[in-house]
């Protein structure tokens, strides 16, 4: 559920449930999807949250992918532990656990206006714990444990999870006194935590004589009295590690905390407000802060989109003149003047085939040089992925063509061409495996107003995606739609007594148009998902100018031809009106500020 589906859709609908009824549904859904390796793989195509290696980090002798964890709060009867593992998290935290959990049924409040969850007093029995714990097949991420109880309770529930646990946090009230704590730190093996409030903390000499592993800050609200708490620890103790929960609502809240002194952070209650992408806006604003690497990959990276564009504007060409060419009047043994004695309605509709596949191209050609040139080229793995995929899925469309009974030699050239281009692109960039990085760091309105545009480009690009899908089924079966023989004024029977071969040749086009436009759908689904971040004015140069051939040759033509049909049209007037919103709406977040973080 990222943030353009959960901000847009979701959220105001969770909002008018009751909320432990909206978490619950939300986790169990989410750990069903990630239940599978298939759904763990959707889960990462939708959002590529995994973070980049350079925010590892090691404390404690553990190894943390990144800064960023999860409080225990957001996931107090652990249904969704599966699913977070999955959504840029670096370590989480587990509980509060206590022998026999809540006394008290939680009743959970929230405060829309004041984004706050109220009413929260909710401890998980162990029994539950070690249950859960046990029943999970994979994990990926650091757990740690928070204890609650008396010493003795402490002892038997470390005891009882420290096959399940990498490190503990314990309440600094257990112990009341430091011979207490060494006692106790002498018969568990794992790291321990001493948990403090940041209101309640006050003097931070007395750590000194615990030797800690590390401490955690609690704040519910404040911000800013976390950030003092921090900063009066650092005075005297440079290097325990520190870890604070609570307090983020946006990318810079967590960066001033890093930038005070904390190790790690845990995301509280805000994380409920601000969306499921906080951790990855954290991670790449995160990883802004490291130097930028040279550009990796040079020279073939332009050349396959290049010739993708050259090919469309040559079908173009020959679609609005000759249309048939001579190799298809060799096929159907008649001459073009011919198919215009008997119906002209035919040629105007294999051109407007074959228009709409030449500005399928020409935008799916310039798309791919601006995902090399932007992205391939500067390391960025998400935008080699994009090119990959939707470059392989265009070249298995050729097997469309061999099954109509034609395959003309100019679609087997170009493929040809294509193909040693494609190649040499994925071999040369074998080592574009960076992460990106973002300079967003608040949740302003921009940033909201560009999740409702990213909606709109995903819905377009998976809207595309399906159109490939559906025209290439159409072309394999039936070939035609209702609307398409009511413009020809023909039955298929006809079209076929007049020439046995023209309904191959139709089919042979409607293949190509539906295998370029799934390839593109693809490369337009993929920019929406991974490539939206402020100030990628690329991006939004990409969408804009990207659709416009594809618009112009899929609806313009129609009208040239006088195929008009409301309802044959209906398609293209949605997805024009999804690419207006997505324009739209992501300007002011694309093009703010000069900073292009994979061009710069």
């Amino acid at each position: 559920m990222p943030d353009w589906s959960y901000q847009t859709i979701f959220k105001p609908i969770l909002q008018k449930l009751p909320p432990s009824f909206s978490r619950e549904f939300i986790h169990h859904g989410m750990s069903i999807v990630s239940s599978t390796t298939i759904g763990e793989r959707f889960i990462e195509f939708l959002g590529h949250m995994a973070p980049s290696k350079k925010l590892e980090k090691q404390i404690c002798g553990l190894q943390f992918p990144s800064p960023v964890g999860l409080s225990g709060k957001i996931d107090p009867k652990l249904s969704g532990i599966k699913a977070f593992q999955n959504l840029g998290f670096g370590f989480m935290e587990i509980g509060p656990v206590s022998i026999l959990g809540s006394s008290e049924k939680e009743e959970l409040r929230i405060d829309h206006k004041q984004e706050q969850i109220l009413g929260y007093s909710e401890r998980i029995p162990l029994s539950k714990v070690k249950e859960k714990l046990a029943s999970l097949k994979k994990k990926k991420v650091p757990f740690f444990i928070k204890v609650e109880g008396t010493l003795q309770e402490s002892k038997q529930i470390c005891e009882e999870l420290d096959p399940f646990s990498d490190g503990f946090i314990i309440n600094s009230h257990t112990f009341h006194s430091v011979n207490e704590y060494i006692f106790f730190r002498e018969q568990i093996n794992k790291p321990i935590l001493l948990a403090y409030s940041a209101e309640s903390f006050t003097d931070s000499n007395n750590l000194e004589n615990y030797h800690a592993d590390g401490i955690l800050i609690e704040e519910s609200h404040s911000l800013d009295r976390l950030q003092h708490a921090l900063i009066a620890i650092r005075k005297v103790h440079k290097d325990i590690p520190i870890i604070t929960s609570g307090g983020v609502r946006e990318p810079a809240d967590a960066i001033r905390l890093f930038d005070s002194g904390a190790s790690l952070i845990l995301l509280g209650f805000e994380y409920v407000f601000t969306g499921p992408g906080l951790p990855k806006r954290i991670n790449e604003a995160f990883e802004n802060r490291f130097s930028k690497e040279p550009a990796k990959v040079e020279g073939w990276i332009w050349l396959f989109g290049l010739a993708i564009t050259v090919a469309g504007f040559i079908a173009l060409l020959f679609s609005m003149t000759r249309i048939i060419l001579p190799y298809d009047e060799s096929f159907l043994e008649i001459f073009r003047n011919d198919i215009l004695r008997f119906n002209p309605a035919i040629l105007y509709f294999m051109a407007h085939d074959r228009m709409t596949l030449s500005g399928t191209m020409i935008s799916g050609g310039f798309i791919y040089m601006q995902l090399s040139r932007h992205g391939i080229r500067y390391g960025i793995h998400w935008a080699r992925k994009a090119v990959n995929i939707a470059g392989l899925v265009g070249f298995l469309g050729i097997f469309l063509f061999i099954g109509y009974g034609y395959f003309n030699w100019l679609h087997g050239l170009f493929w040809l061409i294509l193909l040693p281009l494609f190649i040499i692109g994925y071999v040369k960039s074998r080592n574009a495996t960076g992460a990106p990085k973002s300079t967003n760091l608040f949740n302003h309105r921009y940033w909201k107003l560009s999740l409702i545009g990213q909606l709109a480009f995903v819905l377009l690009g998976a809207s595309l995606t399906l159109g490939g899908v559906v025209i290439s089924f159409i072309g394999a079966s039936s070939v035609f739609v209702p609307t398409d023989l009511t413009y020809l004024c023909l039955s298929p029977e006809a079209l076929s007594g007049f020439n046995e071969r023209l309904i191959p040749v139709i089919a042979h086009d409607r293949a190509g148009f539906g295998s370029a436009l799934l390839s593109v759908g693809l490369l337009v689904l993929m920019l929406a998902l991974w490539g939206i971040r402020e100030g990628e004015r690329w991006v939004w140069w990409t969408f804009t100018i990207g659709a416009i051939p594809a618009f112009s040759a899929g609806i313009v033509t129609h009208f040239i031809i006088a195929y008009t049909d409301f309802v044959h049209l209906l398609p293209a007037y949605f997805a024009l009106f999804l690419y207006l919103v997505g324009v739209i709406c992501t300007a002011p977040f694309l093009l703010k500020g000069n900073d292009n973080l994979s061009i710069s």
